[in-house]
């Protein structure tokens, strides 16, 4: 589950802020489309709910697996969202779906891309905490899930690979810059940014965009929106939250993609 561990490295683990199934694979879709060196420009959306309508891609206990396929050379990647209380997915065996990871597929990618999915999907079946996905409570709880997951399957690999392993767990995945090749119609530009919340006063906006600060800042219930529901919205503003941390005395840091939604 090589191109899963990348993602959780560089960020692509978001907690999705709609329960809506079409909106939650928009978001996913966006974060492919951002990285850097992807090879497309757009229309990653319109192939995964093009495969959507011939096949649900819930793969049962509260997952799915979307995917998208291109004829484009590079990497296998995907991305991947939490919902705390469930998509309607249509799944078969009608759960709601709270863990959702979309790949991106180019040609000469396939067999890696069965090989992962087949790693997965044992994976789920074989470790209940992949199983009962109702009881966690943020995204660092699910990004430790997944990583517990992701170490056993790479146990037997090589060196390199669970070198990055122990990378990755002494730190927080780093957030990578959002690019531009962002869909038109969900956004404008898109920030990384942390937020830090004292105990008192008012959030702590880190950022490079004054203007994007100010805004935030001015948001009232920014802390409350970013502790109990992982987002938050303000001004044509939408945060989607990445990482936490928490530092003494009662001190919170959270890691977030800011992006700027047209306005109709």
């Amino acid at each position: 589950m090589k191109s899963l561990l990348t993602a959780l490295q560089q960020g692509r683990l978001i907690e999705l802020p709609d329960t809506d199934k079409t909106k939650s694979l928009e978001y996913l879709a966006t974060l492919i489309e951002a990285i850097p060196d992807i090879g497309v420009d757009g229309g990653i959306i319109e192939s995964v709910l093009s495969r959507e309508q011939a096949h649900n891609t819930a793969i049962g206990k509260g997952w799915a697996c979307p995917h998208a396929r291109s004829g484009h050379l590079g990497e296998l990647v995907c991305s991947v969202g939490w919902s705390q209380k469930g998509i309607d997915y249509g799944a078969p065996d009608t759960a709601p779906v709270h863990l959702l990871v979309m790949y991106f597929v180019p040609d000469l990618q396939k067999n890696a891309y069965l090989k992962e999915i087949s790693a997965l999907a044992k994976a789920i079946q074989t470790q209940s905490d992949l199983q009962n996905l109702t009881g966690m409570a943020d995204l660092t709880e699910v990004r430790h899930r997944l990583l517990d997951a992701v170490n056993l399957a790479l146990e037997a690999m090589t060196p390199e690979v669970r070198a990055r392993m122990i990378k990755l767990e002494e730190k927080h995945a780093n957030i990578a810059d959002a690019g531009t090749a962002l869909p038109a119609d969900l956004l404008r530009t898109a920030s990384a940014l942390s937020i830090l919340c004292l105990p008192s006063g008012k959030p702590i906006v880190l950022g490079q965009d004054r203007e994007l600060v100010e805004i935030l800042e001015s948001h009232e219930a920014l802390k409350d929106d970013l502790a109990q529901h992982g987002h938050s919205e303000h001004q044509g503003i939408h945060l989607l939250l990445r990482t936490t941390s928490t530092y003494q005395p009662d001190r919170v840091l959270y890691e977030c993609l800011a992006f700027r939604q047209d306005k109709k």
